[in-house]
C-alpha cells in the first residue's frame, strides 16, 4: 500500500470513529433530554420489568390524604386501589388500560424506587418488593368533595386554583367514573358515544364562554384607552332597548332583557350582551388579535397533562358579525374551563399568567426529595392598575349585578356570570358559567364553574360556586 493510501485509509477511519462517536454522543443527550417519553413509549418493557420487583408508588392529596395505592396480590403483582373512588377519578386517573391523568403524568416516577440501599437489601433478603416512589399533589380533598357537591348529577366542570401560584386545589369533571373497576367497566365506556364519561371536561372540554368572555373584551378596551381619563370609562352610556343591530346583524340581551340607560360598569355588572355588542364594533380587530394570542387562544396551555387549545375567530378582515359574536363569546368561540380559570386568575395576580400545575413533589418511600412543584410565571397579559379596575368591575358584579347570590359578609367575592347558547336550533337553551376569586382585595382561591345546559349563570352557576367558596374559608383557609 502506498503512502498515499495509507494516508487516505487513516482519514477514512478518523471519519467513521467520529461520526460513530457523534452518533453516540446525540443517541445519549437525546435519552437524557426525552427520558420519560422514551419510557412511556408502548414498546418499551421496561416499566413492566419495574413493577417486577417495585410496588407502585402512592399518590397523596395536599392534605395528606391517599388517593391512590398498591397492595401486593397472591401472584406478586399489583392490585391499585382508590379510596376516593370517583371523587378523583379524571385528574388522578387509572394505571391500567393506557393510564390516564396523575397515574400517567407521573408514571415514571411510581414504579422506580429511590429507597437506600441499605433498605433494599434488607427487602431483597425478605424477598419483598421494594416500595415505590410517592407523589403528593396540590389536590385538596375538601374543595374536591365541596365541587362535585356542587355540581351534582349536573354535568360540567370546576377548576379550583390558587391565583398567586397556578396550584389546581380541585378538578372535576362530571359524569365521571370509578377508577377502581375501570378494567371491568372498559368496554361499556368505550360503546358509550354520548356522555363522554372519560373525557375530563375541565381541561378537554371546549364551551362557548358566553358572557364570561365579556372580561376578555374589558382588558382589551382597557388596554386601548390607556392613555384616556379613566380609561375612557366615564365617558361610555349606552341605550339598551335588549336587542342591538348592526350592519345587519342582531344581538339579544338574555331573555331580550332591556336593561335602560347603561354605563361601563352598569353594562358589565348586568352583562348586557347589547352594550358589549356595541363596544366589540369599537375594537381594534388586529389589537384584539394579537391580545387573544397573548391570551393563549389557538395555543397550547402550559400544563402537563392534556387539554384542548380553546378558541376564536378574529382577525383584520373578520366580519361584523364575526366581531360581535366574539364580543358576547358566542359564535364559534370556544373555551375550556381550565384556561377561562387561568386568565381569571390572572386578574387576581395583578395581570400576572400563572402555569398551573398539579404535583406538589415527588419523594422516595422514606422521605427523600426528588423533585418539587414550583410557580411559573407564563408572561404579564395586564397591567396591575387595570388589573384592580377589573377587579372593581368583578366586584361591582357580586355587590349589584348577576352574582349578588354570592354577597356575603364572610369573604368579598369578585367574579362573572355566563349563559352560554350551544344549540342554534334553540336559543333558549344555555349553559350556565361562572368565574371568579375571593378575597377581592388578596385574592386565594380562584373558582371556574360550568353546567351544561343548566340556564342562567347567575341563577345555577354562581350558588354552586358559593358552596365552594364556603368551604375555603371555613374548612381550609388559615
Amino acid at each position: 500500500m502506498t503512502p498515499m493510501n495509507k494516508t487516505r485509509v487513516r482519514h477514512i477511519t478518523y471519519l467513521v470513529m467520529a461520526v460513530f462517536f457523534a452518533m453516540v454522543v446525540y443517541l445519549c443527550a437525546y435519552a437524557s433530554v426525552y427520558n420519560r417519553k422514551l419510557f412511556d413509549n408502548d414498546y418499551n418493557i421496561r416499566p413492566a420489568m419495574l413493577l417486577q420487583e417495585n410496588v407502585r408508588g402512592s399518590i397523596y392529596s395536599a392534605d395528606g390524604q391517599t388517593l391512590a395505592c398498591s397492595t401486593v396480590s397472591a401472584d406478586g403483582g399489583d392490585e391499585r386501589t382508590y379510596p376516593y373512588g370517583r371523587l378523583f377519578s379524571h385528574i388522578v386517573g387509572f394505571s391500567i388500560l393506557g393510564k390516564s391523568g396523575i397515574e400517567d403524568l407521573e408514571d415514571y416516577d411510581l414504579v422506580r424506587s429511590g429507597v437506600a440501599l441499605s433498605s433494599k437489601a434488607k427487602l431483597s433478603e425478605e424477598e419483598t418488593k421494594y416500595p415505590g416512589n410517592n407523589v403528593t399533589t396540590t389536590l385538596d380533598t375538601r374543595l374536591q368533595q365541596a365541587a362535585s357537591d356542587a355540581l351534582g348529577n349536573a354535568r360540567g366542570a370546576v377548576v379550583v386554583t390558587d391565583p398567586k401560584s397556578g396550584r389546581i386545589l380541585a378538578m372535576v369533571s362530571k359524569p365521571d367514573f370509578d377508577p377502581n373497576t375501570i378494567g371491568t367497566d372498559w368496554e361499556t365506556y368505550l360503546q358509550d358515544d354520548t356522555s363522554g364519561i372519560l373525557l375530563n371536561r375541565a381541561t378537554q372540554g371546549l364551551y362557548p364562554p358566553g358572557s364570561t368572555f365579556k372580561i376578555v373584551d374589558v382588558m382589551e378596551y382597557l388596554s386601548e384607552h390607556e392613555k384616556e381619563e379613566n380609561h375612557g370609562m366615564d365617558s361610555y352610556h349606552f341605550s339598551c332597548s335588549g336587542v342591538f343591530e348592526y350592519d345587519g346583524e342582531t344581538i339579544h340581551c338574555f331573555h331580550h332583557q332591556s336593561h335602560g340607560e347603561v354605563d361601563f360598569r352598569q353594562s358589565f355588572a348586568l352583562s348586557c350582551n347589547s352594550s358589549f355588542a356595541n363596544i366589540g364594533t369599537t375594537l381594534n380587530k388586529r389589537a384584539y388579535t394579537s391580545f387573544l394570542k397573548k391570551l393563549l387562544f389557538d395555543e397550547e396551555l402550559p400544563y402537563a397533562l392534556p387539554s384542548t387549545k380553546s378558541h376564536v375567530k378574529l382577525g383584520a378582515n373578520a366580519t361584523s358579525e364575526e366581531l360581535i359574536q366574539l364580543s358576547i363569546g358566542q359564535g364559534e368561540t370556544g373555551i375550556t374551563p381550565l384556561h377561562l380559570n387561568m386568565i381569571t386568575a390572572s386578574i387576581a395576580n395583578e395581570g400576572r399568567l400563572m402555569r398551573p400545575y398539579v404535583v406538589e413533589k415527588v419523594e422516595t418511600a422514606d422521605g427523600k426529595r426528588i423533585r418539587a412543584g414550583a410557580p411559573k410565571l407564563v408572561g404579564r397579559v395586564l397591567q396591575e392598575d387595570d388589573a384592580q379596575i377589573m377587579t372593581d368591575l368583578m366586584r361591582e358584579v357580586v355587590l349589584t349585578g348577576t352574582a349578588t347570590a354570592l354577597r356575603t359578609d364572610a369573604y368579598a367575592a369578585a367574579g362573572k356570570t355566563g349563559s352560554a347558547e350551544y344549540d342554534p336550533d334553540d336559543p333558549t337553551k344555555s349553559h350556565a358559567w361562572f368565574t371568579g376569586f375571593a378575597p377581592a382585595d388578596d385574592p386565594q382561591i380562584c373558582i371556574t364553574i360550568i353546567i351544561e345546559g343548566a340556564g342562567s349563570g347567575g341563577g345555577v352557576a354562581v350558588p354552586a360556586a358559593k358552596t365552594i367558596f364556603d368551604t375555603y374559608f371555613t374548612q381550609v383557609a388559615e
